[in-house]
């Protein structure tokens, strides 16, 4: 059996840069995002659900109406749990398949911005937490996502303290721009290996 790696950070910390990493070592990446996406729009259970919550309208022609399933979300903390207790089981389900698929792996790994808000820290051996300075991440992500500081600070005011990550973590990754991170990750590796 594959010995199953969470990685988290925030917004803008370099979690897809530690996977790409992973990936280049011939580590499968599970993300997260992209397969609860997928699920929300191919998934019958997740359909059915949502549908009892929020209408027919949603699945037109069957295609998932994305801008009403993100209003719903947005609208309160409320909306987006009730989302989230129908994707969220339905992801853990999927992930233990493609661990099954990936079981003569030495490693696996799953992608989280939400490891711990979504409870996915209970599927995983190990969680890797990486972590960036704000103001680096605020930058980062105003570059990468074309936004302005203001949407970037309220999306980080929405997740989850980065401290209260790195003391629930079992390893923390720097990734400041300053600190050589493969140096880090190949350290996890044989950290795990040896265990």
């Amino acid at each position: 059996m594959a010995i199953r790696i969470g990685i988290t950070g925030g917004i803008g910390s370099g979690k897809s840069v530690v996977s790409k990493i992973l990936s280049l070592l011939n580590i499968p990446i599970y993300l997260s995002d992209d397969e609860a996406k997928r699920l929300t729009a191919t998934d019958e259970a997740i359909r059915r659900e949502l549908t009892d919550l929020l209408g027919n309208e949603l699945y037109q022609g069957g295609i998932l109406n994305k801008q009403k399933l993100a209003n719903y979300l947005f609208a309160s903390a409320e909306n987006a749990e009730k989302v989230n207790a129908i994707i969220h089981p339905q992801v853990k389900q999927d992930f233990r398949r493609w661990c099954t698929r990936h079981s003569d792996s030495q490693f696996v790994a799953m992608e989280s911005a939400i490891l711990f808000e979504s409870g996915f820290d209970s599927e995983v051996d190990v969680v890797v937490m990486v972590y960036a300075p704000q103001e680096v991440r605020i930058q980062r992500a105003m570059m990468r996502d074309a936004a302005s500081r203001t949407q970037i600070e309220q999306r980080i005011k929405r997740q989850m303290d980065d401290e209260a990550k790195c003391s629930k973590a079992h390893y923390v990754l720097i990734n400041d721009d300053k600190t050589a991170l493969i140096p880090q990750v190949l350290q996890l590796l044989v950290s795990l290996s040896q265990k």
